[in-house]
């Protein structure tokens, strides 16, 4: 008589455990991921609003708008027009502030890496990105949701899963992503185009305008007000 042959019930139950353990490995992975990026968009922005300030006490000017910067700091090619704002030729500069920015500050050794004003378009020797590779931006506009006046802020640059920004302003701010010193903008990085509408896509139409989280929207950004 032939013996039937499969397998036993105990063989079962070690493979679900196996697979469960590599399930919870590979999402764990995801999560340790996800807080990696959280933390780095927190530290850059961190990073950035401290040399701001850093160079605004030691030159009694703003990086960027800064009119004696050739003089003052080595390597620096541009200077502004010291009018206490940092902004585009667009936006009634002299040259594109928020870009020289850049080049004040890493010149002046307040941020790691060397940039070189260039007008705009940024490119990754005149302006740093974010981890999606993405060009930051600081400038004196109201290109953000929520009311907005003009004021200085630091734009994140966009590419960002809504979800990883709904993780930024729940740890830095208040999770409302039209409200708060850290909201929604449509700056889209160095082409001028829009990230994608904010209202209903990258958070919620309704209050509290939380960002959207669940099934989240990759092509997102924000910024932080000063």
């Amino acid at each position: 008589m032939r013996r039937q042959t499969g397998f036993t019930l105990i063989e079962i139950a070690i493979v679900l455990v196996i697979i469960g353990l590599l399930l919870g490995g590979v999402l764990k992975g995801q999560e340790l991921i996800q807080s990696a990026r959280v933390r780095n968009l927190i530290s850059q922005q961190d990073g950035i609003k401290a040399a701001y300030f850093g160079f605004l006490d030691r030159y009694r000017a703003l990086p960027g708008d800064y009119s004696a910067a050739t003089t003052n700091i080595t390597g620096a090619t541009v200077n502004g027009d010291n009018n206490g704002q940092i902004q585009s030729i667009a936006g009634g500069g002299t040259i594109d502030e928020h870009v020289a920015a850049w080049e004040h500050l890493s010149r002046a050794g307040f941020i790691t890496g060397s940039y070189t004003y260039a007008a705009v378009p940024e490119t990754t020797a005149s302006a740093p990105t974010n981890p999606y590779a993405r060009f930051l931006q600081l400038i004196w506009d109201n290109v953000y949701d929520g009311a907005p006046t003009t004021r200085h802020n630091l734009k994140t640059g966009n590419q960002i899963p809504s979800d990883i920004l709904a993780e930024v302003d729940r740890k830095i701010d208040d999770g409302v992503a039209n409200g708060g010193a850290f909201r929604f903008s449509t700056y889209g990085g160095n082409t001028g185009a829009a990230a994608i509408a904010g209202s209903g896509t990258c958070y919620a139409a309704a209050a509290p305008n939380n960002w959207i989280a669940t099934n989240p929207v990759t092509n997102c950004g924000a910024t932080s007000l000063f």
